[in-house]
């Protein structure tokens, strides 16, 4: 009998000390809204505008800085544009984009990134060292992405940054779209992204 309560407490150590393990294996990073942006570039043949969005969400890695998760949301609302000077052109701008012509953001508030694989990655040429796979969500629809970014991490900090094409088509956005038309903007918009996040809690 008291080699069976033995066994039991034996068991109930390990289970115990590999459910601890495995929480503080598992770190959580909150973005810091102040400084985490996705930057944006959408050309015409003839000219082009460039902005940012804001961006919050969290990320999750394992003990040695692997990234095993994370999810995200950039808010419309908070485009903004950094080329143009002119206050009226500007608001005029950030309208259109908004507007169904574009993001739609009366019906769709939000485009969402939830990460679902992380990878070691070398290339010629490119700082990047992990690349990031997730499915993006943007005007009702989501499709897979990848995105080569340069990770930093410590225990209490994790940086990312990558630079991406996203194809507007893709996901809908189909307005000027035409080469023969008066306006006529190109496919591919260049995405930046530059996060920067604490450990949750500290």
């Amino acid at each position: 009998m008291k080699r069976k309560i033995n066994s039991v407490l034996i068991a109930l150590t390990v289970v115990t000390a590999c459910s601890h393990k495995e929480s503080i294996s598992s770190i959580e990073f909150k973005a810091d809204e102040q400084s985490s942006v996705a930057e944006w570039k959408g050309s015409a043949p003839t000219h082009f505008h460039e902005g940012a969005f804001k961006v919050s969400g969290t990320l999750q890695t394992d003990g040695n800085g692997t990234i095993t998760g994370g999810d995200f949301t950039i808010p419309i609302a908070s485009i903004s544009n950094i080329d143009l000077t002119n206050e009226a052109e500007r608001e005029a701008l950030l309208n259109h984009l908004k507007s169904p012509d574009f993001f739609n953001m009366a019906m769709h508030p939000d485009a969402r990134f939830h990460i679902t694989k992380a990878e070691p990655y070398k290339s010629a040429g490119s700082a990047a060292n992990t690349l990031i796979t997730g499915d993006f969500t943007m005007v009702g629809q989501t499709h897979p992405i990848q995105i080569p970014a340069t990770v930093t991490w410590n225990r209490q900090k994790v940086s990312a940054e990558g630079s991406f094409k996203l194809n507007r088509l893709q996901w809908g956005m189909n307005s000027y779209n035409d080469p023969g038309q008066q306006l006529y903007i190109l496919p591919d918009v260049a995405i930046k992204l530059k996060l920067h996040l604490n450990k949750s809690g500290s």
